[in-house]
């Protein structure tokens, strides 16, 4: 179950995983919905969370699955400058991340105008671009108010 604008959205990650021709297993299961709990999440979070309820999963299964679940789009990496890999469950849509410079706090930034603005390039030197990838930088609202201890990626 995922939260969005208190709204409760219940997936269900074995049909999910069927549909993109991948084998149903516990690690995959338990990935998906860590993903989805804890949206740019690097992969150590996503081990601890994915230990919670399979205590003996391996580094590698959950690297696999983090592997295969991204190869086939149900998962999309995302590594901003300086920072580890994270993994969210947002796909399919050209957002763009926000990055706070002092804790490391990542959030989604929908396109402002448009389907898709940012790919309309001011020239393509003979590329077919079919996506752009935007990080906007600064400081988050509790670093900004001094909330938060500061943290280097």
């Amino acid at each position: 179950m995922r939260e969005t604008s208190g709204v409760a959205e219940t997936y269900d990650f074995e049909a999910m995983l069927r549909e993109a021709a991948l084998r149903v297993t516990r690690p995959r299961v338990a990935v998906l919905t860590a993903v989805h709990r804890m949206p740019h999440s690097d992969t150590e979070s996503i081990i601890r969370a994915v230990r919670e309820s399979l205590p003996t999963v391996s580094h590698q299964a959950v690297y696999d699955s983090l592997h295969a679940l991204t190869a086939v789009g149900l998962l999309r990496s995302i590594q901003p400058s300086g920072f580890v890999a994270r993994y969210e469950s947002r796909v399919g849509d050209n957002h763009h991340h926000a990055v706070c410079r002092s804790c490391g706090r990542i959030a989604d930034i929908d396109c402002a105008v448009g389907a898709a603005p940012c790919l309309v390039a001011s020239g393509d030197h003979g590329f077919l671009i079919d996506e752009a990838e935007v990080v906007h930088w600064g400081r988050c609202a509790d670093c900004s108010a001094g909330n938060t201890p500061s943290a280097t990626p």
